[in-house]
């Protein structure tokens, strides 16, 4: 949602400077657009939290259990990350084996899915940008 946000707020920007000749009514329309795109967000972000909840409160381990497991994977990628594959590299070079047999685990894409799982979207940054959170 925070990534349609920024590619969208630029153009829309740009059509209220053509649609609105006053510096000042372009402003307070610009300022408007921004609050409600981030209501709208915020709105969704509610949403999907009160579908976790129902989610996390559900009997079955293949509906309340999906959520942790991802959890748990993410904890161990990046604890191999960090920890494990140096430790290993270190250990494989004592003994002398070659430390390309290794599994190197693409971290870009396991830090994406820790960002959304523990929710830091850039939407706050974004609200702390524009001067709107409290």
């Amino acid at each position: 949602m925070m990534n349609l946000i920024t590619a969208l707020l630029p153009q829309v920007m740009g059509v209220v400077d053509k649609v609105i000749p006053d510096k000042d009514a372009a402003e307070k329309a610009k300022q408007v657009i921004e609050l409600e795109l981030i209501k709208a967000a915020n709105e969704v972000n509610l949403a999907q939290a009160e579908t976790n909840k129902v989610e996390a409160a559900h009997r079955s381990v293949f509906v309340a259990g999906w959520r942790p497991a991802i959890g748990w994977v993410c904890a161990l990628g990046v604890f191999w990350a960090f920890m494990g594959n140096p430790l290993a590299q270190y250990i494989a070079v004592l003994l002398g084996h070659p430390t390309s047999l290794l599994p190197v685990f693409p971290t870009d894409k396991l830090f994406e899915l820790v960002f959304a799982m523990l929710g830091m979207a850039g939407l706050r940054s974004f609200e702390k940008m524009k001067g709107i959170a409290k």
